[in-house]
């Protein structure tokens, strides 16, 4: 086989695999010292085609991420590399939101363009990497150790690796005949004084003339920051307001009046507490409470306010982890042993261990949600009726989830080539088992069955001087019906936090055990995949040589994810669920053609086609045929041209099909709510809600917590919502374009740049129901098929919404368009070193999604919260002789979000609403109808450093800082990623570490 070589092989080489490396807050992006070699001859698989090949240049654009940028920059983990590429959108699930929930808490998804982590197809050494049930794949189980590389291919919809990659493929690329020992100690942490990291990682290799083994391993532990130890999270509502949004159901404990429970000089259906010092069997004793979330003006405590006051609410982020901590035991070993000539073995073992944490607020327990009413004769009770609307949060126990995540990763394949004639095949045979075991241990929650018990009959045991659970005898009759419940410890819910006393839950440990219980979840996800690969070339055409691929492959899916009993039967007050269990299997057969059309021409130095074409047979859904087309043009030897054009087909995931409904107190706007929903100023709204709720929707305020009215929009329902599975739905179908240009000109050597236009639109999008959506539709679009009880209904007193049942559907469209631009130069200089400058920049222009097929249905466009319009990361660099610096920075285009403080004749709030929008009336034209307010945040720009040392003794020294300048991002009071006011993705403070790596 004759190879070819001219200089834009050589510049592009250099520009794809090195040049235009994704920079993610990465170091320097050289993978080596010295630029590639033209004469090396190697054929290699290239992340996006099965044909292995000289040129590493396709019709695909691909960024890769090298050892050398992993060890030159400050994230020391795969998760944190690969969730600061400006490909990336929004992480799913983030270290800073510790209310979530389910089988995915804990782990690290990649969401390329913003499209979902279930659209990112994440391959290890170009096979899948284990899925959850809900079809997301774990990045962080990967030991940085043992990267190699990443490439990350962006062009979407894989034939070649499957055609449910609709966003991209993230192929993880792992250490291999490695020789030598290596062994690295890492520390650091935020100049605040928490979130320390701690890691130690070792790397062996040993071979001989027929094979190599290759052993790392790594522990990681990273420590918890609290809320309450940063400014913007310190508060519900950040800093700026830090009297807004506290919570009602509070740790001091009362109930709510009513005929027979009423306390003398206070009407019923008040919230009333116990005084400070009183005595709370004493009724005189108890008092209004304050029940205003944020400021009011000219008010008293007689009222129900005091201006500005925190008065009997609690703040819940004094007890809500900002970044949750985790620790990783991973172990790695890389072998392969060659049978003959050309015939290998070849086998990747992978075991992880992660274990994270997440801390939130005790309980706010609420009887009237749990139908827990204080018994007339508890000896707590001071009304001598019963109490049916108590409430009290268990501030003295936090609620403390932990889950542990073990990972068990097998492949093996037998590997060869051969050669007939002059051409070369490649061929695999291969095996892949990756079984994921979860077990997550809740505690915190209350026993339902125990609560009631405990608020229930007691009385004070005359004997021990003790209150006990049951009833007393009754002198009135000859029979003893002494009935004392036994193991009962009685509850009394009015004695506030820090108040010892009967019944008491601070320092009462017997009371503590009592009421909470440790629950246990189990999980267990199992991937299987047979593989068999043939890759050569046909025949040798004018242009080259026609080289094609084709394969066969058999996957099956298998998961399951049970709750505890208590949550399965809601006996407790955490989350009520029902179990997941299910799987599918799919065999599929692919083939690839590589055709030479035209080479070494004017204006034609290179053009060729690359066709691909996927088919599979799904035993849920059937059969699919996928294809791709690639084009590749060289008209000069300087410059590139490409292109892709690429069908995309997404099955449903195991827990959409076959999850059970599980509880969720979901955040919301209310439409109808008259101060932040649209029926404070859009008149058709509020005659929807009328004709829907009556005259009260003229007065109706969205009611949180205690059933008291919100302060704020996006706020929390004060009853459990069921989400649940949908067995109807049916795969997601996309198409994917890309055009671009790689140029490397002449006159500037070791400049690289790269230009590619990208453009995704997906069908039946299994659109995640949200109870905001399935109101606005309801009350705002006027969907009627929206407003169904089926759906939701409504307090026929207070109007709020008192159940909602949602969960996925395929509705809608999302489509996605935009532009990567990509720029390396490298400037070598005898006396002062090498010199380069690397930027990655992905700019979003449009993002166009709905989750209705109505027509009229208004799009959304990029640039809402959560959604950066432009990412952007620059890298600059300087190594001379031993010593090195790197300079990086990391930054995101403004953010916009919905008027929080916008409340009609109010001044100072409108401060904050900086921008009129003109909202879209349905179609992509642009055409404007409503003006809103929304606000405007600003760019956010994070700047890294890094100096590092090689030393005479095979040690390399690095000394880092991230975020230099200690920037703090905009308050966000949508709560983007996260569940304080800021975004989830953003750094949170300074963080200074220190690295030592020895060679031996």
């Amino acid at each position: 086989m004759t190879f070819k070589t001219t200089p834009l092989r050589d510049a592009i080489c250099f520009a794809l695999a090195v040049g235009t490396t994704a920079v993610a807050g990465l170091g320097t992006a050289y993978a080596q010292e010295e630029a590639p070699q033209a004469t090396t001859l190697d054929r290699i698989e290239v992340t996006g085609t099965r044909i292995r090949q000289v040129d590493t240049e396709t019709a695909q654009p691909v960024l890769t991420i090298t050892r050398a940028d992993i060890e030159k920059q400050g994230f020391q983990s795969v998760a944190d590399i690969l969730q600061n590429i400006s490909a990336t959108g929004a992480p799913p699930i983030s270290r800073a939101q510790p209310l979530s929930s389910g089988e995915n808490v804990g782990g690290t998804f990649i969401s390329l363009r913003n499209l979902g982590a279930q659209r990112t197809l994440v391959l290890v050494n170009g096979k899948r990497l284990g899925i959850s049930t809900s079809g997301l794949s774990d990045v962080s189980t990967i030991p940085t150790v043992s990267v190699e590389r990443i490439e990350v291919l962006k062009d979407g919809a894989s034939s070649t690796y499957g055609s449910d990659a609709i966003a991209g493929v993230i192929n993880i690329i792992t250490r291999s005949n490695y020789e030598g020992v290596a062994a690295s100690a890492y520390y650091g942490q935020y100049d605040e004084g928490d979130g320390a990291i701690t890691k130690g990682d070792f790397l062996m290799g040993f071979g001989s003339d027929r094979g190599s083994v290759t052993i790392g391993a790594e522990w990681t532990n990273e420590e918890e920051v609290m809320s309450a130890d940063r400014d913007f999270s310190a508060f519900p509502r950040s800093s700026r307001h830090p009297t807004d949004a506290w919570t009602t159901v509070g740790q001091q404990g009362g109930f709510v009046t009513t005929a027979t429970t009423a306390v003398p000089g206070i009407p019923t259906g008040t919230r009333v507490m116990l005084r400070e010092g009183g005595n709370p069997r004493n009724i005189n004793d108890y008092r209004r409470q304050n029940t205003v979330i944020g400021t009011c003006a000219g008010a008293t405590e007689a009222t129900g306010c005091t201006p500005g006051s925190i008065l009997d609410k609690s703040n819940t982020n004094l007890q809500t982890t900002l970044h949750t901590p985790l620790e990783q035991k991973q172990l790695y070993v890389d072998g392969f042993y060659d049978i003959t000539d050309n015939v290998r073995f070849r086998t990747n073992i992978l075991y992880a261990n992660r274990e994270s944490s997440r801390n939130i607020a005790g309980y706010p327990m609420q009887a009237q949600s749990f139908a827990t009413p204080m018994a007339a004769t508890s000896f707590f009770n001071p009304t001598g009726a019963t109490i049916g609307n108590w409430w009290r949060r268990t501030w003295e126990q936090p609620r403390i989830s932990d889950s542990e995540l073990t990972t068990y990763r097998f492949t093996g394949a037998f590997e060869g080539s051969f050669e007939i004639g002059d051409h070369y095949f490649d061929w695999d045979v291969n095996y892949l088992n990756n079984t994921n075991k979860l077990v997550q241990s809740t505690f915190g929650n209350l026993n339902l069955a125990n609560t009631r018990l405990a608020v229930g009959s007691s009385f004070l045991d005359a004997t021990t001087g003790q209150v006990v659970c049951g009833t007393p005898d009754n002198p009135a009759t000859t029979a003893n019906e002494r009935n004392v419940i036994a193991g009962c410890v009685p509850f009394n819910p009015f004695l506030a936090f820090g108040v010892e006393g009967p019944g008491g839950l601070t320092n009462n440990q017997a009371l503590q055990r009592y009421l909470f219980q440790e629950e246990h979840s189990t999980g267990r996800t199992e991937t299987t995949d047979m593989q068999a690969n043939l890759a050569g070339t046909i025949f040798t055409l004018p242009a080259g040589d026609l080289a094609f691929a084709v394969g066969l492959e058999n996957r099956k899916e298998e998961g399951k994810f049970v709750p505890d009993a208590l949550a399965v039967t809601a006996g407790s007050t955490n989350l009520a669920g029902g179990p997941t269990r299910g799987g599918y299997s799919v065999d599929e057969i692919y083939a690839e053609l590589q055709i030479p059309i035209l080479a070494d021409l004017p204006f034609a130095r290179e053009l060729s086609v690359n066709l691909a074409s996927r088919f599979s047979d799904y035993d849920s859904f059937g059969e699919t045929t996928n294809n791709k087309f690639g084009l590749k043009w060289k008209p000069l030897d300087q410059l590139l041209i490409r292109g892709t054009y690429a069908d995309g087909f997404r099955a449903p995931t195991i827990s959409d099909l076959f999850g059970g409904g599980s509880q969720t107190f979901s955040f919301f706007t209310d439409p109808c709510d008259t101060n932040f929903g649209s029926s404070r100023d859009n008149a058709t709204t509020r005659a929807n809600c009328v004709a829907a709720m009556g005259a009260v929707a003229n007065t109706y305020r969205q009611l949180g917590q205690g059933l008291q009215p919100v302060g704020t929009p996006n706020s929390q329902t004060p009853v459990a919502f069921t989400t649940g599975s949908n067995p109807t739905l049916t795969p997601e179908l996309s198409k994917s374009q890309t055009i671009g240009a790689v140029w490397s000109p002449t006159f500037a050597e070791g400049l690289n740049m790269s230009l590619d236009w990208w453009k995704i639109r997906i069908d039946d999008t299994i659109v995640a129901d949200t109870p905001t959506a399935i109101l606005e539709d309801c009350y705002i679009k006027g969907l009627t098929s929206r407003c169904s009880p089926l759906l939701f209904t409504r307090d026929p007193a207070l109007g709020f919404v008192n159940f909602m049942s949602f969960g996925n559907r395929n509705a809608g469209f999302r489509k996605v368009e935009g532009w990567d631009f990509d720029i390396a130069y490298r400037m070598n200089t005898e006396q002062f070193g090498t010199f380069s400058v690397v930027s990655n920049s992905t700019y979003t222009s449009k993002d166009y999604f709905t989750n209705s097929d109505d027509p009229q249905v208004p799009l959304s466009n990029v640039g809402q919260t959560s959604t950066f319009r432009i990412r952007s990361n620059l890298n600059l660099g300087w190594q001379m002789g031993a010593f090195g610096v790197s300079w990086i920075t990391r930054y995101y285009s403004p953010m916009y979000e919905g008027c929080t403080y916008f409340i009609p004749g109010s001044t100072t709030p409108n401060l904050e609403c900086n921008e009129i929008h003109f909202a879209p009336t349905g179609n992509v034209t642009g055409t404007t109808s409503a003006i809103t307010r929304r606000q405007n945040h600003g760019s956010t720009t994070f700047n890294d450093v890094q100096f590092r040392y090689d030393t005479p003794w095979k040690a390399n020294i690095s000394l880092g800082v991230n975020n230099v300048f200690d920037k703090v991002g905009p308050i966000m009071y949508t709560q983007p990623s996260a569940n304080v006011s800021y975004y989830g993705g953003f750094d949170i403070g300074r963080f200074m570490y220190l690295k030592y790596t020895q060679k031996f």
